[in-house]
């Protein structure tokens, strides 16, 4: 018998499970109309994206070499980072290669033996996977649920955090941050803000939903969704981000992304400024969308919501064979029973596309 024949049979049977429940993943490729991807805004193949990415790749060639602390450090990733500060209002930000990596950094370096989490239950896995790495004691709170977080709260000493997405990733609603700062002002709690689906698209400059009242103490901004690139910013004062610089596993041992990536997030940043009907039009294209599916809520992600993992399936796989590349989303992503359809609207979608789509929809 192989050493591994016993490791094969476990697999296979966890595979074999995954199957049987519907739960199975398969790798596909894009084809047909985007629904279900984060480009929001459509940057991803915008041509001044494409312009300054490939003159950076002439000019810095395709790897950064090491890390940052290492050979890895370039200008044009100090340079980036001090514009996106100036965007989202902080004294500092710091570039990570993916959000998961920014997300883990920030949650295994800043909370510490003896602080508490407190961290929403329908937070993105990335959240959820630094605070179970984090020493800290963490403490789940129903979602949204203020009265909730404020009672468990007040039943915790220490240094508290809390955290949550501005804007949920599956169900589409938004956190309420103004009722979470106060919470943070009446216990001594900071508060940490992941802003994945919602920088580059909300607020007055596209800088997301976190107000200067709000006073959070750290925000995450992914540049691979909205702003069409890749990577991540985690933005807040200078100590907070010399202290991730210093100590933080995932900034200190990654390989620096390749330099020309910066230079494509500058030029997202420049259409989001000289473009501001894009985002418009991406709201206004996501209301259209709810009204003709009869779906409550304002943000540009729509979840529909089917039940059970089969029918989900089965819905992609139909909208899919009219053309349109929609996905369906099940657990462990959503909680067992909520198998969806997460339709994502785009700022490229015209009203004719999107009412076909909904023809396409009612006839499941």
């Amino acid at each position: 018998m192989a050493a591994t024949d016993a490791l094969e049979r476990r697999l296979r049977a966890s595979l074999h499970e995954l199957e049987r429940s519907g739960l199975q993943r398969v790798l596909r490729a894009p084809a047909g109309i985007d629904l279900s991807s984060n480009d929001y805004l459509g940057l991803s193949a915008h041509p001044l994206l494409k312009q300054r990415m490939a003159a950076a790749v002439c000019q810095e060639g395709c790897g950064s070499t090491g890390s940052r602390l290492l050979r890895g450090e370039r200008e044009c990733f100090s340079a980036l980072e001090n514009r996106f500060a100036r965007f989202k209002g902080t004294e500092r930000a710091l570039y990570f290669s993916s959000g998961y990596l920014a997300n883990l950094a920030v949650l295994t370096t800043i909370p510490e033996s003896g602080d508490v989490i407190f961290s929403d239950e329908r937070n993105h896995a990335s959240l959820i996977d630094g605070v179970r790495l984090s020493k800290a004691k963490r403490v789940v709170f129903p979602h949204n649920d203020v009265a909730a977080l404020e009672q468990l709260l007040t039943k915790e000493p220490g240094q508290k955090f809390i955290v949550t997405e501005s804007l949920f990733s599956m169900d589409g609603d938004f956190a309420p941050l103004r009722e979470y700062s106060r919470l943070c002002r009446d216990t001594n709690a900071a508060l940490i803000v992941d802003e994945a689906h919602a920088v580059g698209i909300y607020g007055e400059n596209g800088s997301g939903l976190i107000r200067p009242e709000n006073e959070v103490f750290l925000s995450i901004d992914t540049a691979g969704k909205a702003l069409g690139v890749s990577g991540a910013f985690v933005s807040g004062p200078a100590w907070a981000i010399e202290s991730l610089v210093q100590r933080a596993r995932p900034f200190i041992f990654s390989t620096a992304p390749p330099p020309a990536v910066a230079a494509a997030i500058e030029a997202a940043l420049d259409v989001i400024t000289a473009e501001p009907e894009r985002r418009t039009r991406l709201l206004s294209r996501a209301a259209y969308l709810r009204e003709r599916l009869g779906v409550p809520g304002t943000s540009q992600i729509l979840p529909l919501i089917l039940g059970s993992n089969d029918r989900a399936v089965e819905a992609a796989n139909e909208l899919q064979r009219h053309g349109f590349d929609v996905r369906a989303i099940r657990p462990p992503t959503v909680p067992p029973g909520t198998a969806r359809l997460r339709i994502s609207v785009n700022a490229n979608l015209s009203e004719e596309v999107l009412d076909r789509f909904s023809a396409c929809v009612a006839s499941l």
